[in-house]
């Protein structure tokens, strides 16, 4: 039986990029606009914040100790135990509109991150990999609203969502190199209201998305083909990640703040912040989903 449950009242302005540590056994996601990486330890219910001086995009824990992340200009190294920031590359500095969005690691160790117009408009933005050796690599460029980067069980199909294009696109990956290519649409939500966010695949292939604006949980065959939908408590859910000892619960982040966003959102808010109800910007947790997820891999620089 599926059970929905909130698991930490984190009234995140915009909650994004939930990840499992397996090594720790820990849950971390960050707060884009708040500025924040928020860490949760399920055994204990214990959570943590650390502040950051820059919009945070997405974070990874690091091989090498410590984590990496994303600030709204470019990768940074973080030190937990310290706070403190190290950027590695600028990346779009000059676009004032542009900012890091979601982001990844992949099981061969590299950082996928993109970014997105603040105000969800203009195609502008690209997508980029980090690799070990600290080289960053631009991969596609007329992105509005970068979101969802994940893998294929067998590493030979990477998946990227434009949210406000609409789309999930498939693409073959290369597992050598870290490249992509032959890009295809494997869902869109052109027919339906909600739009996609934040994605992970389970263990059998199938692709997991957040739907933003209408606070669903849309399992998708690897044919695209919706397998499922579960309603959750908020409509503004952001992103999901697999977690727990068996990797068999879901956790789902959301935001609290829409005002902040361009007319593309908020014509779907009228209501505004205060229409939103009093869950919003929580972490949610599903388990009895029947299925379990992949562990997420560290960054190998």
């Amino acid at each position: 039986m599926v059970k929905i449950e909130c698991v930490v009242e984190a009234k995140n302005w915009l909650g994004e990029g939930p990840v499992w540590d397996v090594k720790e056994g820990a849950l971390y996601w960050v707060d884009m606009l708040e500025q924040e990486i928020w860490r949760y330890e399920p055994t204990s219910g214990k959570t943590k914040t650390w502040k950051l001086p820059k919009v945070v995009g997405a974070f990874s824990m690091r091989e090498r100790g410590g984590a990496v992340i994303t600030m709204r200009d470019g990768f940074y190294f973080f030190d937990p135990e310290t706070g403190e920031t190290e950027l590695i590359q600028e990346v779009d500095a000059d676009e004032p509109r542009s900012m890091f969005n979601d982001g990844k690691v992949d099981r061969a160790g590299r950082f996928f991150a993109g970014g997105e117009d603040e105000v969800s408009e203009r195609a502008m933005c690209g997508l980029f990999r980090l690799d070990a050796d600290l080289s960053v690599h631009e991969l596609e460029r007329g992105i509005i609203c970068n979101n969802g980067p994940c893998w294929s069980p067998d590493n030979k199909t990477f998946y990227h969502t434009d949210s406000f294009k609409q789309s999930i696109y498939a693409y073959d990956y290369d597992f050598a190199s870290g490249d992509i290519s032959n890009k295809r649409v494997f869902a869109s939500s052109e027919e339906e209201r909600g739009v996609f966010d934040g994605s992970t695949v389970d263990e059998e292939g199938y692709i997991w998305n957040a739907r933003f604006m209408t606070g669903e949980l849309v399992r998708h065959a690897p044919d695209g083909t919706i397998e499922r939908r579960i309603d959750l408590p908020v409509p503004t859910t952001t992103s999901v990640m697999f977690g727990g000892d068996n990797l068999d619960e879901a956790y789902i982040t959301s935001m609290a703040r829409i005002d902040w966003a361009g007319p593309t959102v908020r014509e779907h808010f009228p209501g505004g912040d205060a229409g939103l109800p009093a869950a919003a910007g929580n972490v949610f947790r599903v388990t009895g989903l029947g299925v379990r997820g992949l562990p997420e891999h560290r960054f190998a620089g």
